[in-house]
């Protein structure tokens, strides 16, 4: 547990460093950099712990885990993962929001580099995942997937169409993780559309439910050890939007923005002394 609390600690930190230069990179472009910062620790804790993408012939291991991004506006985590782990060029990122480039605002499929799902349109991802889910016992492949979605997206109602849906399905193998920063795009969720108390609506549906500091990457690799995949599962995380730098933390201006070169080289320095 110790050498991959490390591990994943090293793989944040490193994410978080990426994100911060492809958007700055990005110029006038802009990027979505909040809700990507916020969901860094719980991207790095499950690459980590689960067998992903551990394959170099991932494409073809149908056995392996699953990972949807279902708030795809947080893409920037998900490529600086994927480039983490090699995935993704280093000169690829630098193509990040050009045109014809495969590193889009939001994530287009593209297998070769990691990308199994087209998301963005918000409040589709679990749904997906669902589907994955029941063609692993179908398969009895037994493999697990992960969906990570954003409390603001939870006011789709087609997150609460699949919510109702897994347990009624007898979903096995599957874990929702609501990254709960608190924000969407124009506001405080607690004013746009208030979700809570958001554990006891998914308990009444029949998930297990557990709620977690989701930046304590301790805590996060110790749940994932105690989880029981015969019933769904749904991790509340409780996140930070634009965690990890002065600049950003709980400012929802940065829901999406033009990162300036002072703001990028006093970020640098604050990571670096973290």
């Amino acid at each position: 547990m110790i050498d991959k609390k490390n591990k994943a600690l090293d793989f944040a930190k490193s994410i978080k460093k990426k994100i911060l230069t492809t958007a700055y990179n990005a110029g006038a472009k802009s990027a979505h950099v909040g809700g990507a910062l916020s969901c860094v620790d719980l991207i790095s804790s499950l690459f980590v712990n689960y067998n992903i993408f551990n394959s170099k012939n991932f494409k073809d291991d149908d056995s392996r885990d699953r990972f949807i991004l279902s708030k795809g506006h947080a893409c920037l985590a998900y490529y600086s993962a994927l480039n983490e782990i090699g995935l993704i060029s280093d000169n690829e990122m630098k193509t990040f929001e050009e045109d014809g480039s495969n590193l889009l605002g939001h994530p287009v499929i593209n297998k070769d580099i990691g990308i199994e799902f087209s998301t963005g349109s918000l409040g589709m991802g679990l749904s997906i995942g669902i589907g994955l889910a029941i063609a692993s016992q179908k398969k009895n492949k037994n493999f697990k997937t992960f969906v990570l979605m954003g409390d603001g997206e939870c006011n789709e109602g087609s997150v609460w169409e699949a919510a109702m849906s897994a347990p009624n399905l007898k979903v096995k193998n599957l874990l929702a993780i609501i990254d709960k920063n608190k924000f969407q795009q124009t506001g405080a969720n607690s004013e746009i559309m208030n979700i809570d108390p958001i554990e006891d609506k998914w308990k009444a549906f029949g998930w297990n439910v557990m709620t977690l500091n989701g930046h304590d990457i301790p805590s996060i690799l110790s749940y994932f050890e105690t989880i029981d995949f015969e019933k769904p599962n749904l991790l509340v995380a409780n996140t930070i939007k634009g965690k990890g730098f002065s600049f950003s933390e709980n400012n929802n201006a940065w829901h999406h923005g033009v990162i300036s070169k002072k703001i990028y080289e006093h970020a640098l320095n604050e990571i670096e002394e973290t």
